[in-house]
């Protein structure tokens, strides 16, 4: 059985939640702007898992203003530490999470959530990409679709790390256009081996995010 879980207030969504977009959106359009495509690829209505690149602590930020439905996200437990960005996150419902080790409550969150036909974004390289490549990505966001066994979707955001360097904590002006880019959702079943899961997601961020394939020596012809 699905255990409950604690979401967003009807009044938060038709009023707070536009609001605080709104709010974000300006800062976004004073240091970038932001320019969202594809929006028209993500699904209204059940479960979806969103995933993306993460280059800055704003990126939560950007997904949400991006998406065209609320968002719950799992966030770095250091997030909920900062005065400003903390409180903004646990407005919008955002649930920690612990790196460096397997948080299996944050994973069983994520899981109710999407089962409770919730959008929830995730970063699957679990943290900061101080160089802006994307990194190896977690295997425990193949758990979470397969547990969940609801459709996926993968956005690419390029340059907020020219807003909000990393290990700063002031945004500044990019000078540079913040782009937010969504791909196709697709339906896995759950017996998707987590090898080909991240695969396919990691093929997409790179292809979202103009970076070229991953080749290994081991995947070398």
């Amino acid at each position: 059985m699905d255990r409950k879980v604690e979401l967003q207030s009807p009044l938060f969504r038709r009023f707070g939640l536009p609001f605080w977009k709104f709010v974000a959106w300006i800062l976004l359009f004073l240091c970038g702007p932001l320019r969202a495509t594809g929006k028209y690829r993500v699904p209204r209505k059940g479960g979806l898992l969103i995933l993306s690149n993460h280059l800055a602590d704003v990126d939560p930020i950007v997904v949400q203003v991006a998406c065209p439905r609320p968002v719950y996200f799992m966030a770095k437990s250091e997030l909920f530490e900062m005065r400003f960005l903390g409180k903004m996150i646990r407005w919008f419902r955002a649930f920690p999470v612990k790196r460096g080790e397997p948080d299996r409550k944050a994973l069983r969150k994520a899981v109710d959530y999407l089962r409770a036909g919730e959008a929830v974004c995730v970063f699957p390289e679990g943290e900061l990409s101080e160089s802006g490549e994307l990194m190896e990505l977690k295997a425990g966001v193949a758990l979470i679709a397969r547990m969940a066994g609801v459709p996926v979707i993968c956005m690419g955001i390029r340059n907020t790390n020219r807003m909000l360097p990393y290990g700063s904590l002031i945004p500044r002006p990019a000078f540079r256009t913040l782009h937010a880019q969504w791909g196709e959702p697709r339906a896995f079943g759950k017996e998707i081996e987590a090898e080909h899961f991240l695969a396919w997601a990691e093929g997409q961020l790179r292809e979202l995010t103009g970076q070229a394939p991953d080749v290994r020596p081991d995947s070398a012809p």
